[in-house]
């Protein structure tokens, strides 16, 4: 029996590489959620460092196609979640919308004095107060998001009365009188702090999406200042968009 001779690419592919795509092969026979095997399991099977191992993980975890938990282990990547970044909806209407069960857990919550952005955003006058929510928003029980929500003050009562470990807040404050009606948003780019880490099982210095939003109520006046962190590999955000003055490609 002859034997082929490996390629040239095959003999000088890093080591790292290797195991990439290996494991590359091995995603398309697993559902999402199943469990990878563990960085010192993948040095006994390609004979390689602790370094060299993690390196080839890392490398999928930031395309999306494994999930890198923290105390846990590495799993086949779950697809991420989509939500129009033009549109208006709440997270629970979206991920219902998605054929997914929404929920969230309340981390914290505080009637108090605002800082000086938080007083700009809400346009507090001096002495009121606004209400902070912190919550881990989930889909299917997995965490997709950290949530800081700041409201105007005239809506602490309707809030700190409603359960919203299974309430939309939208739902709460459009039965108390105000009714979210348009907003504007910014998205940026940022790495995950200790927090994020330590709330959404994964890693410092991971790559967030991190939305920030003022939503006006009907009377157009701020209603809710809120920042969402997503981990890059669970969300994404789609824009409808269209072209402005599409008569200067003609004349070009």
């Amino acid at each position: 029996m002859v034997l082929a001779e490996p390629s040239l690419e095959d003999a000088y592919r890093p080591r790292y590489r290797e195991i990439e795509h290996a494991i590359r092969q091995r995603l398309s026979r697993l559902k999402p959620g199943a469990e990878l095997p563990s960085d010192a399991q993948l040095c006994d099977e390609f004979g390689v460092s602790r370094m060299t191992a993690r390196h080839a993980m890392n490398r999928l975890a930031q395309e999306g196609l494994v999930s890198r938990v923290r105390g846990r282990g590495t799993f086949v990547g779950e697809p991420p979640t989509h939500r129009r970044a033009n549109s208006l909806l709440s997270f629970s209407n979206e991920m219902r919308r998605q054929g997914r069960s929404p929920s969230s857990r309340l981390l914290g919550r505080a009637l108090r004095p605002p800082s000086r952005e938080e007083a700009a955003r809400l346009q507090l006058k001096s002495g009121e107060k606004l209400l902070s929510l912190k919550r881990i928003r989930l889909a299917d029980g997995h965490p997709i998001a950290l949530e800081s929500t700041r409201l105007h003050g005239r809506t602490a009562a309707a809030v700190l009365a409603a359960n919203l470990q299974v309430e939309s807040l939208h739902a709460v404050l459009v039965r108390a009188g105000c009714l979210p009606t348009k907003g504007r948003a910014t998205i940026t780019a940022e790495p995950a702090t200790a927090d994020d880490a330590r709330w959404l099982e994964m890693r410092k210095g991971d790559p967030m999406l991190v939305e920030r939003r003022v939503i006006l109520d009907q009377r157009g006046r701020p209603l809710e200042f809120t920042e969402s962190r997503y981990p890059a590999d669970r969300y994404a955000l789609d824009v409808d968009f269209v072209v402005e003055d599409p008569g200067h490609l003609r004349r070009a």
